[in-house]
């Protein structure tokens, strides 16, 4: 499958990262009440300038400047404790045999530490492309148009796969094939909205073979 690259997320599609990045945002604001799953899905795939300003608006306070420097550490430490891989992804990434990167809305040593943490760095080398190096948030798509030009593909030769509306609505808006990942229990409304969706790791190698054999098709 050399013809295609494989574009995935890293919160919530590659490593179980979702529930610590909130939970450091309910250890570090005790006036914040929201349960864990709830804040989970709020803010799923968004960049944190814009959590951050949703906090504020939503507490009615002013988040001082260090926060977001307090926010990452807490993070790193909950991640070099706590951080799995998603289940069966281990299992699927050994399976892959098409070029594959990451492009993540996080920080590159963030992205660096939960590849290592998780054991799935050796599966990405130095193929890592990071909002915070384009200077491009999800859903824009520049974010995932770059990490296509790095690999050396055209955006219809790239399957992007996202756990998020807005990283979903950036794939497609890139001009690649999204799979949605949604995890069995969690609903969206992007379920019924025509996109291919699965909630099990072990379906992704077929479903890539799929794209494969279309994106082969149509050349």
């Amino acid at each position: 499958m050399n013809n295609i690259c494989v574009i995935f997320d890293l919160d919530g599609t590659l490593v179980d990262s979702e529930g610590l990045c909130n939970q450091a945002f309910l250890d570090l604001l005790p006036q914040l009440h929201d349960p864990l799953e709830s804040l989970t899905e709020r803010y799923r795939g968004q960049k944190l300038s814009s959590i951050l300003i949703d906090l504020e608006n939503r507490l009615g306070l002013n988040l001082p400047d260090s926060f977001e420097q307090h926010y990452r550490q807490r993070v790193a430490e909950l991640f070099a404790r706590n951080l799995k891989p998603m289940p069966g992804v281990l299992e699927m990434l050994a399976t892959l045999n098409s070029p594959k990167c990451i492009a993540s809305s996080g920080p590159l040593p963030k992205i660096r530490q939960a590849l290592e943490v998780s054991g799935l760095a050796a599966y990405f080398g130095n193929n890592l492309f990071s909002s915070y190096e384009i200077v491009s948030w999800k859903p824009d798509p520049g974010l995932f148009q770059y990490a296509a030009r790095a690999m050396g593909f055209v955006p219809s030769q790239c399957a992007v796969i996202e756990d998020s509306e807005v990283g979903i609505e950036a794939a497609i808006a890139a001009g690649m094939t999204p799979l949605y990942y949604v995890q069995t229990g969690v609903t969206s409304s992007y379920q019924t909205a025509g996109n291919v969706v699965f909630d099990d790791m072990s379906q992704l190698p077929q479903l890539l073979a799929q794209f494969a054999n279309m994106n082969q098709s149509n050349r």
